[in-house]
């Protein structure tokens, strides 16, 4: 059976997005992360790798982050570079779609 060796972001400037993410998971950026390659230890490990092309369209797979008080940490995301994209509230649900500083889309979902 395999195991999930990392979730890995293609972006722009590897080092830049590794400091975000770092950030909203209180994780440290390694000193040897450049902007071509970086890496998050711990569960589950974030891998960011330098590609030259920008992104072009809505992610296939994204991630959830499950919080107390919706508002506030959204504020603290958009502190940390984050766009919000949108709001919503569904079948009992309330969540909000942000990009990081790459573009790639998450969810912030109230728990």
């Amino acid at each position: 059976m395999p195991t999930l060796a990392s979730i890995t972001f293609d972006c722009a400037d590897a080092v830049a997005l590794a400091r975000f993410w770092g950030a909203v998971f209180d994780r440290p950026v390694p000193d040897d992360a450049s902007t071509d390659y970086a890496h998050l230890a711990g569960e589950p490990a974030l891998s960011f790798c330098a590609v030259p092309e920008k992104k072009q369209a809505k992610n296939r797979v994204h991630i959830d982050l499950s919080v107390k008080d919706l508002e506030a940490e959204i504020a603290r995301l958009v502190g940390l570079g984050a766009k919000r994209l949108a709001d919503f509230d569904e079948s009992g649900y309330r969540w909000a779609t942000l990009t990081d500083p790459d573009g790639n889309e998450f969810d912030v979902v109230l728990a």
